[in-house]
């Protein structure tokens, strides 16, 4: 399909003109005007453009793309080789951050929250589809030995607990990413316990002190599962071949 019909729908779904975000969301490197071929990951690395270039897509669609703010302006370094190999291999760039995290169904907290099993009540910061926050309900309660044993089940990494709520879960809120100043919300809300992807030394203090348990589940273990229902789903409804490629990272 042309790029710019394909592109036009991601901006539609995923209102992409609604956020004040951190970088620019849509196409941020230009290819191919012709789409066949789309692979999706989670950031626009050296390793998954060498993993686009080889398998010969069109498209790289990422959650955390290029020229982000306060980030140098010049095309230098990994970045200019980074560029360059796109352009060489004519394959277009586009990244959606804030988007695809507060998509009600595709975006990284809806799928974060499928994952997990979880009964999706609100968000906290904004109505679902715009918010980055979400609040729900485990279905069983559990403690949190057991939740943080879960959660790694799910993820495929232990995160990291810091202690300070009830005996047992049984409502949380979660934000993808690094999302860890988000716990004040969450303890404003009331809920048991936190989850997001990367935590500060503060975060110790103030789960303690509100009485909240924190997880910090990993930045990209948490959102790795918005990127591949957005290729999914791209693959459903216009029938072009994807795939997603998982760059591992500890963080």
């Amino acid at each position: 399909m042309e790029r710019k019909q394909l592109l036009d729908y991601l901006d539609d779904q995923l209102k992409a003109g609604s956020f004040r975000d951190y970088a620019p969301n849509g196409l941020q490197v230009e290819g191919t005007e012709e789409i066949t071929k789309v692979m999706t990951g989670v950031t626009a690395s050296q390793a998954l453009i060498d993993e686009a270039i080889s398998w010969g897509a069109d498209l790289l669609l990422v959650h955390h793309g290029y020229f982000w703010k306060n980030e140098s302006q010049t095309i230098t370094g990994i970045k200019a080789k980074r560029i360059k190999s796109l352009l060489t291999h004519d394959i277009n760039l586009a990244g959606y951050h804030l988007p695809l995290d507060a998509h009600i169904a595709l975006g990284n907290n809806a799928q974060l929250g499928r994952l997990l099993e979880l009964d999706v009540q609100c968000g906290l910061d904004d109505e679902l589809g715009k918010a980055l926050v979400f609040k729900g309900r485990l279905p069983v309660p559990m403690s949190a030995v057991d939740f943080a044993a879960f959660l790694e089940a799910k993820l495929g990494r232990k995160p990291l607990h810091l202690p300070g709520g009830p005996e047992r879960i049984e409502t949380l809120a979660w934000c993808t990413g690094g999302a860890q100043d988000y716990i004040d919300l969450a303890a404003d809300a009331g809920v048991d316990a936190f989850v997001s992807g990367e935590v500060s030394e503060r975060t110790t203090h103030i789960a303690a002190e509100r009485g909240i348990h924190y997880f910090a589940a990993g930045h990209h273990a948490t959102e790795r599962y918005g990127i591949k229902a957005l290729g999914e789903h791209l693959a459903e409804r216009f029938g072009l071949e994807v795939r997603f490629v998982d760059v591992p990272n500890p963080v």
